[in-house]
């Protein structure tokens, strides 16, 4: 406990980007009650998280060699930083977030006895498009990772229901749903102003907030667009950057979608954007529980998402919004070219998640849940 009588709280997460694990340790480092904890965030490569902490007077530790790729040098030396990072901090509460950070922070966190260490599973890397024995490899060291933490968040059902069997794991984990707060949107004109100021008249606009990743599925929904574009004038706006930017672009010129589609790259606060959507989509082929999701239907937008991981916790096809197969072109195609058709049916879908969202799944209540695990009252 620090000097000041308050619980001291280190996070740990391996990339400092600002996608979705990341806006995860954002809101608890920025929520937990300041007269209750002190919180400090150590992240590794990436600078808009280190920046948005600090914006938001939360202090940060750079670990230079905490990185996604896989490096013995650079895990060694990370290992090092962390174990002195760790010992200098003296946590009460060690809150490990991504796969990396939460292997490495966990051993060295049982190494220096941290009383609390707790990690929050984001997704498991083994329900991505990997060789089998890979997959077989990382179950195991995700195993590990539950065994090293002393309680293991679950973003949804499915990622807790995804180890079950596995022995010594039976009490360790508890679901706790990610939450919203407020966003201040823009207004519809404002937000197609500076998205696509060049978008024809009368279009439907059709967006996403998504990492240029192959897990994000975005090749499936551009070749969906294409089938869309010609029954229907629209514009396709995705917002977000990654290792994909190029692959993508050359699909759009393949697939003759230019100006239709647009890939925006990195949004400074891109959810304050939505209101631009008349439809959001989310086709990602591995999903734990999206923050995106939420954040549309916070902005009132009908849904179509990928019926993958979490997703269908939140998103009851056909009340609260549409799920369609990953990879699916032709069910992507048709559900979005549905909607366009029948405004009734945005509108309903819209408001039921909107309604859904304010009622389940608030900031507020994901905090006081992860309070709740730090303090053992699960």
């Amino acid at each position: 406990m620090a000097e000041n009588g308050l619980k001291k709280v280190l996070f740990v997460i391996t990339k400092g980007n600002f996608g979705g694990a990341q806006k995860c340790v954002f809101d608890l480092a920025t929520s937990l009650p300041k007269n209750q904890f002190e919180v400090a965030v150590a992240l590794g490569e990436g600078g808009k998280l280190k920046e948005k902490l600090t914006a938001s007077n939360i202090r940060t530790i750079e670990v230079e060699t905490l990185k996604r790729d896989i490096n013995i040098k650079n895990e060694f030396r990370s290992f090092m930083q962390l174990t002195k990072i760790i010992r200098e901090e003296k946590p009460d509460i060690l809150h490990l977030h991504s796969p990396k950070a939460g292997g490495l922070g966990g051993l060295i966190g049982r190494l220096l006895r941290v009383k609390k260490i707790i990690y929050t599973a984001h997704g498991w890397a083994f329900n991505e498009n990997r060789p089998w024995i890979q997959k077989i490899i990382i179950k195991k060291f995700s195993w590990l990772t539950i065994i090293l933490s002393h309680k293991t968040i679950a973003v949804a059902e499915k990622i807790k229901t995804d180890m079950e069997g596995w022995p010594f794991i039976k009490n360790k984990m508890v679901v706790v749903y990610n939450g919203i707060g407020e966003i201040s949107f823009k207004t519809k004109t404002e937000a197609r102003n500076f998205l696509a100021p060049e978008a024809p008249h009368g279009a439907t606009w059709i967006g996403t907030i998504a990492e240029l990743h192959h897990i994000k599925g975005l090749a499936y929904a551009i070749r969906a667009m294409k089938s869309v574009a010609q029954n229907h004038k629209i514009v396709f706006v995705v917002m977000g950057e990654g290792e994909e930017r190029e692959r993508l672009e050359q699909l759009i010129e393949d697939e003759g979608l230019k100006g239709t589609i647009i890939l925006k790259g990195f949004v400074h606060d891109a959810p304050t954007y939505l209101k631009a959507f008349d439809i959001f989509t989310l086709t990602s082929l591995s999903e734990a529980f999206s923050l995106a999701l939420l954040e549309a239907g916070l902005a009132s937008l009908p849904v179509v998402a990928s019926n993958v991981g979490g997703i269908p916790e939140l998103i009851n096809s056909g009340e609260v919004g549409l799920l369609v197969g990953p990879r699916n072109i032709i069910d992507i195609y048709k559900t979005i070219d549905r909607l366009i058709e029948d405004k009734t049916l945005r509108a309903d879908l819209a408001k039921n998640l909107h309604a859904r969202v304010l009622k389940e799944f608030t900031l507020e209540e994901s905090v006081e849940k992860t309070i709740a695990v730090y303090e053992d009252r699960t």
